[in-house]
């Protein structure tokens, strides 16, 4: 599948906080993108120092007109000293204020395991589990952008429009 949408930049803003296990993230969405059609190029990278900083930074890249969409990365994990579903939370409301302010699509890929220890088995399942969110968020970004560009398109005539059948018309 490939794209004929004309994207200019997409921003991946990406937390410092396991920043190992997000790269691998950012490269999956890298590559994804790349696979739907958008130029490598296009795609701008950006590193904050955690997951609470991601919104303010979406939010200043969202207002500067530069970019079609933007993606905020973390892994917030529970530190045994503050309480992550917290921050978690914080992060995806502010994404989601983000968007609707300034009519820039934000996605989260910002996630909060139940469960995380730096032991081999965590790290090499969420290094995976990282990598195929990454491919999944770019899918949700290319068909959100082609949502909207669809959404922008002049409408068909109602003559035109083909109703889908109803269940008692196929009867």
């Amino acid at each position: 599948m490939t794209t004929s949408l004309d994207i200019h930049r997409i921003a991946f803003v990406q937390a410092g906080w396991h920043a190992d296990l997000l790269d691998g993230a950012r490269d999956a969405f890298r590559a994804r993108m790349t696979e739907l059609g958008v130029p490598a190029d296009r795609i701008h990278h950006f590193d904050v120092p955690g997951a609470f900083e991601i919104p303010l930074f979406a939010r200043r890249l969202a207002k500067s007109g530069q970019y079609d969409a933007i993606v905020g990365a973390a892994l917030v994990v529970n530190g045994g000293i503050y309480r992550h579903e917290f921050v978690a939370q914080a992060v995806v409301d502010g994404l989601m204020r983000v968007q609707l302010d300034t009519d820039v699509p934000v996605f989260s890929m910002s996630l909060t395991p139940h469960h995380f220890h730096s032991h081999d088995e965590h790290y090499g399942f969420f290094d995976g589990h990282l990598r195929h969110k990454g491919r999944e968020v770019a899918d949700a970004c290319v068909g959100m952008l082609l949502a909207l560009a669809n959404l922008d398109s002049p409408v068909a005539p109602v003559d035109d429009v083909s109703a889908t059948p109803t269940k008692e018309s196929q009867t």
